[in-house]
């Protein structure tokens, strides 16, 4: 299998791929310097990583979709890296993390990723949400960062020491106008008109907070210079931490994608293999690891995104923005940066899918809370291992005690009519059998989702045995997905244990098939469908 890119991969590019270029890179701008700063490596470091390894990821990665650059998990690394190797020792472990990530993809390792849980992966990002937010706590309250690695212990200190009014000021209007601009109108960029307010009035008022400083103009020329051979050994288990953060975020970011898109399809190893190129590439330039950012590909994705020209855009814009207003970028004061990712990190927890695995059973609720609190307590690589291995014994047992040994009674009369009748009539009705959760769950939902053109899927529920919140989470999109589409689908059958997890997707639920047949039959001949 070829990595290279192809003409396939342009010629699908479209006018609206610019709009969502330019949208983007207007969210990105904002992110990308609070990122580098967060990172400890500076804002010039931030924007150079967006606009390198959002080019080099657009052309060279697995997904037409996907927008790279820095991200919030990736700062929670990198932290304690600057702090024990400095800046040269970032760039060596993002050079070193990028030939892992080829390495992986050449192994063709991105197919395990649909085998981390959903509780996982939630539990993952609210810690990496809690993280982010008590980082930029001291920032927020116009406090010089206390020293050590503990964000809690650092967010505490940052409360005892003299708080900056109009720090606190400037961080909290920025939240407020995030967060409330984003239930009013989504599709406005108010993280850059927050941060543009912020400026303004910071300028106006000659308020005396830190401000991010002079930016270079233009990227620096590409060396090697920082990379210490002798270093290499102590600096590698880091590089696995960064590979295997950027694989996992990048993977998952590329997921999201295609279920926001119709059409859409990523190839995990191939997507591996651009984020590899990207972060060996990046810190010649100066730039931090990257990954694919989950909220900049959602943004491309709703502005009308369909090919990979949109991320490159959103590069060249950035590029464009470096070059011409880098003295107006160092105006910013890094109280607004502070806001500008509190709220991100408030953006970040996806409530309807917690509330999911939290009522599916205790089980999954107790990997969600654990991953959370190793991913604030521990590293994020050693909180992942910790939400696998207990979401993988919970699992474990959870089948075990499914498996029974019922008399079932011989069924009678010749199915394959009465299947061909009722596909005459836009109907179809599928039977799961076994457990529905996460090991099986994804596959379930490509099955489900290519469906043939129906009016009405009824899934037949009663020989599903165990059902956990991935399960019941993919169902949900699957669902969205068929409904989207214009098909309804019906459930029955389904047993009273799983009553309680399948409620909050809203699917009708009958208890026996003749009886969903029978309301799809009227659903069709109210629509016309039937006579």
């Amino acid at each position: 299998m070829s990595f290279l890119p192809t003409t396939k991969d342009w010629t699908v590019a479209r006018p609206q791929d610019l709009i969502a270029g330019l949208t983007v890179a207007v969210v990105a701008l904002p992110l990308a310097l609070g990122f580098g700063v967060a990172s400890g490596l500076g804002a010039a470091a931030g924007l150079a990583t967006a606009i390198v390894a959002g080019a080099l990821a657009a052309v060279f990665g697995g997904s037409s979709l996907q927008v790279s650059g820095p991200t919030g998990a990736m700062t929670v690394v990198l932290v304690p890296i600057v702090a024990t190797f400095g800046p040269g020792g970032v760039l060596t472990v993002g050079l070193m993390a990028g030939f892992l990530l080829i390495g992986l993809a050449l192994l063709k390792a991105g197919r395990y990723m649909r085998y981390v849980p959903a509780p996982v992966i939630e539990g993952f990002t609210i810690g990496i949400a809690a993280v982010i937010a008590l980082q930029q706590v001291p920032a927020a309250l116009g406090v010089p960062a206390p020293d050590g690695h503990n964000v809690v212990v650092n967010a505490v200190r940052a409360f005892g020491s003299e708080l900056s009014w109009p720090a606190v000021a400037l961080a909290c209007g920025v939240v407020v106008v995030m967060l409330v601009g984003a239930r009013w109108r989504p599709a406005i960029p108010f993280s850059l008109l927050a941060v543009a307010a912020g400026t303004v009035v910071a300028e106006i008022w000659s308020l005396p907070v830190a401000r991010i400083g002079a930016l270079p103009a233009t990227l620096p020329a590409p060396t090697l210079s920082f990379v210490d051979l002798d270093a290499v050994g102590t600096l590698l288990p880091s590089a696995v931490a960064v590979a295997a953060l950027a694989a996992l975020e990048s993977l998952l970011s590329a997921t999201v994608a295609d279920g926001m898109s119709v059409n859409q399809r990523h190839d995990p190893d191939r997507e591996l293999f651009g984020q590899g190129i990207a972060n060996v590439i990046t810190p010649m330039f100066g730039g931090v690891p990257a990954t694919a950012a989950i909220a900049r590909t959602a943004v491309n994705v709703r502005s009308g995104a369909g090919s990979r020209l949109a991320s490159l855009v959103h590069a060249a814009t950035l590029a464009l923005i470096m070059l011409v207003a880098a003295p107006l970028v160092g105006r910013i004061p890094l109280a607004v940066l502070a806001g500008v990712l509190l709220a991100t990190a408030i953006r970040m927890v996806e409530v309807g899918s917690v509330r999911v695995l939290v009522r599916a059973n205790r089980a999954d609720a107790l990997v969600l809370v654990l991953t959370a609190a190793a991913t604030l307590a521990l590293d994020l690589v050693t909180a992942v291992i910790v939400g696998l291995v207990v979401a993988g014994a919970l699992a474990l047992r959870a089948v075990a005690r499914s498996v029974r040994i019922d008399e079932v009674p011989l069924e009678t009369g010749d199915h394959s009519l009465e299947e061909r009748a009722l596909l005459a009539e836009h109907i179809v009705a599928y039977r799961l059998d076994g457990p529905l959760f996460f090991a099986a769950a994804h596959r379930f939902l490509l099955e489900l989702t290519e469906i043939a053109a129906v009016s009405v899927v009824i899934l037949r529920m009663s020989h599903v045995t165990t059902i956990d919140g991935t399960g019941a989470l993919v169902l949900r999109d699957a669902v969205e997905k068929l409904e989207h589409r214009g098909v309804t689908v019906l459930l029955s059958g389904v047993r009273d244990e799983h009553r309680r997890q399948l409620e909050t997707n809203g699917v009708p639920m009958f208890a026996t098939t003749p009886e969903a047949i029978e309301h799809a039959r009227g659903l069709l001949r109210r629509s016309g469908v039937l006579p």
